[in-house]
Formats: C-alpha cells, sequence, structure tokens
C-alpha cells in the first residue's frame, strides 16, 4: 500500500450526514431517543405489572400486528432474551418431534445446532447451500417444523418466504428468523406460521428481546405442547410467554428502554405508510449500493444472483488489489462506521446496513466517500 490510511480525509461535501451502517445494533433515529427521554418519568423505572408498561407492552403489539397486515387469530408473543434464547424456546414449546432447517450462513446455522443438541427431540434434517446463497425447503414425511431464515445477516442473502409444496400448518409450521429482516423485507403471513425477531436490527432499538408473530396453527401448537408432559424450563416456556403476552407483559422484567424506542419505530414506520414505506427505503438504498459496486471494476455484490441479494444487508467484495481493512480503517476515521465484513466470513468485502432508518441518500454519500478512499489508496 503507497498510501497511509491515517492521512486520507474525505471531503465533507461527499460525507453521509449519519455514518451509522452498522448490521446490528442499528442506527438510532434521534426521535426515538426523545422518545426514552419524554418517557422518563411514566414508564422508566416503574412496574412492568402496571398500567403504563403494559400499555407500551400493547402498544407495540398493535403497531407490529398493523405493520405486518396480521390476519385475525394472528397473536404477537414476547419475552426476554432475543433471538438466541428464542431458539432453545422453540425447541422446547415449537418443536413436537423433529424439524428441517437450511443452513446458509453462520446465524442460519444456529437453530440447526439448537435443535441437534435437545436431548428429547429427534435429529432434524439441515439442508445447506454454499454462502451467498440459500437453499430451499423441500416437504419431508417427519418433519413438523420448518425453519427458514428470510435475511442471513452475515452474508447478505435474503430469500421468499414459501411454504414447501404439499405441506399443511395444521401438521407442519414454518417458522422464519427474521431479525435483520422484520420491518425491512416484505412477507406473506400465509406462506409463515411463526416470524420471530429481535429489535436491534429494522426496528432500531436494542437487544435482550424476541418477539414473534404466531399464526392459529402455531398458537395450538404452542398450547398443545404446554398442556403435554414435556419438561420446559419457566424462562423457556412458550406457552407461559404467551399467557403473559395476552396481558400485555413478560414473565420477566423486560428492559423497558428497549421497549420505548422498538414502540418509537414502529409508530413512525405505520405513520409513513406501514411496509410499504419502511420496505421502499430498504429497497432504495439497495439499489444504489447494488448498482454502484456493478459500475466498478474493483467492486462487485458478493450476492451473485440479484433475486438472492438482500435490501437490509448489502455484502460487496473488493478487488484483491484494494484492502477492505484499509478502507474501513479510512471510513471510520471519517466518522463512517462499522462497514467491516462479517467475521467469520472471512471476505475481502464491505457489509453495510440498509435498515429502514438508514436514509438512502446517505447509502448513495457512502458509495461517494468509498470512490474517494479507493481513489487515494490507489
Amino acid at each position: 500500500m503507497s498510501v497511509d490510511p491515517s492521512t486520507i480525509a474525505i471531503p465533507a461535501d461527499l460525507l453521509p450526514a449519519d455514518g451509522r451502517f452498522g448490521c446490528g445494533p442499528s442506527k438510532v433515529r434521534p426521535e426515538q431517543l426523545d422518545a426514552l427521554v419524554a418517557a422518563g418519568d411514566t414508564v422508566l423505572g416503574t412496574s412492568h405489572r402496571k398500567p403504563a408498561v403494559k400499555d407500551l407492552v400493547g402498544s407495540v403489539r398493535s403497531g407490529l400486528t398493523e405493520l405486518f397486515s396480521l390476519p385475525d387469530g394472528w397473536e404477537i408473543v414476547l419475552g426476554n432474551g432475543g433471538s438466541t434464547v428464542f431458539w432453545d424456546v422453540a425447541t422446547f414449546g415449537l418443536i413436537r418431534e423433529r424439524s428441517q432447517h437450511l443452513v446458509f450462513g453462520e446465524f442460519s446455522s444456529k437453530f440447526a445446532e439448537a435443535a441437534a443438541a435437545a436431548p428429547h427431540l429427534g435429529e432434524p434434517t439441515v439442508v445447506r447451500s454454499d454462502t451467498g446463497r440459500h437453499p430451499d425447503a423441500v416437504a419431508e414425511d417427519g418433519i413438523d417444523l420448518y425453519a427458514l431464515t428470510h435475511n442471513e445477516t452475515s452474508t447478505g442473502v435474503a430469500m421468499e418466504l414459501r411454504r414447501p409444496a404439499g405441506t399443511v400448518a395444521d401438521t407442519a409450521l414454518v417458522a422464519v428468523d427474521a431479525t435483520s429482516a422484520a420491518g425491512g423485507l416484505r412477507w406473506d403471513p400465509a406462506e409463515v406460521d411463526v416470524y420471530y425477531f429481535a429489535p436491534q436490527k429494522c426496528f432500531a432499538s436494542d437487544g435482550g428481546l424476541w418477539l414473534a408473530a404466531c399464526s392459529p396453527a402455531a398458537l395450538d401448537r404452542v398450547r398443545s405442547i404446554g398442556a403435554s408432559d414435556r419438561w420446559r424450563p419457566a424462562s423457556l416456556d412458550m406457552q407461559i410467554a404467551l399467557d403473559n403476552s395476552m396481558q400485555n407483559q413478560t414473565y420477566n422484567t423486560p428492559a423497558l428502554a428497549t421497549l420505548v424506542m422498538l414502540d418509537a419505530q414502529l409508530r413512525w414506520m405505520n405513520d409513513h405508510g406501514g411496509m410499504e414505506f419502511a420496505a421502499g427505503r430498504s429497497a432504495e438504498s439497495a439499489a444504489t449500493l447494488y448498482g454502484w459496486a456493478e459500475d466498478r471494476e474493483w467492486a462487485s455484490p458478493f450476492v451473485a444472483d440479484p433475486a438472492m441479494r438482500s435490501n437490509v444487508v448489502g455484502t460487496i467484495d473488493l478487488d484483491d488489489s484494494i484492502d477492505a481493512g484499509a478502507v474501513n480503517e479510512v471510513l471510520r476515521a471519517n466518522g463512517i462506521l462499522d462497514t467491516d465484513a462479517y467475521r467469520k466470513l472471512g471476505r475481502n468485502q464491505l457489509r453495510v446496513g440498509m435498515f429502514p432508518a438508514i436514509d438512502p441518500a446517505d447509502v448513495e454519500a457512502l458509495t461517494h466517500s468509498i470512490d474517494h478512499v479507493v481513489a487515494a489508496l490507489t
């Protein structure tokens, strides 16, 4: 490298107004912080069993129902611990005997590992593909839950959610890890039974909370297992989580700041047009990022198939002659944060969060900034 990265300054007129492009936790809008301040003497520091907090939980549940246009009979269930904990919750309260898992990156493998380790479940089927693409679920005898991932945060691969041909929800549920997709990618409730996520990505809140949109078939499964003699730790018991959620509360004390920021983000999304607004912002950002990469000789989208490219997490490979680490170093020194590739993927690439809170104009400014940095480095 002929140029010291620490000496490169990006002109102010090229810089994004907000330099946060992390893939989780993601950029928090100033209005969400205002909501925290406003909640300072009414919600924060009060009991989660009292009306103020229960009203907040109720607002989150109704806001998600509106955003996702959920049919009658669906419920939003929530509990503490994030998506990592929900994988354990699902092994106790959603999988009856055996599950099938689509694995195409770091995070989609985690649920499969949890199911394989559960001593009360049969061996799961794991369908894998190379990173940069996704496999498809295939109907299989003996499977009572199909585990899909809407968006692989580690690789920037997204998949269209479809129920495996020949399956019905009465016997086989479709459960979707939507942690980095929920609120930024469209989906059809007719193709899904459980759509679960944590709020630190598109919803620009903190982690430590899991939420799941559950169909009537999923609720029947939860109640059936809840009535059985299967042992379940109380904190991982989905029946207990459901019972509490119906009362607009969680089994144990939640982080109230997380709920306040989530509620503020939901109000912003719904007030501006719901999913069409939120997903539209991410789609605009993605078109800018991928179009820019395709126009550069030294950059290219990591996901080769445009139909599998994520609108919320963009992964861009750089030519070997350009050190992505040096590019990220310069960007960071100039206030542009968290564009590093996922550490375990081990590629010379940039990874860009394009969640709804991130202004599409800032994504465009990011591309101009990268152009400047690469020109200076080479």
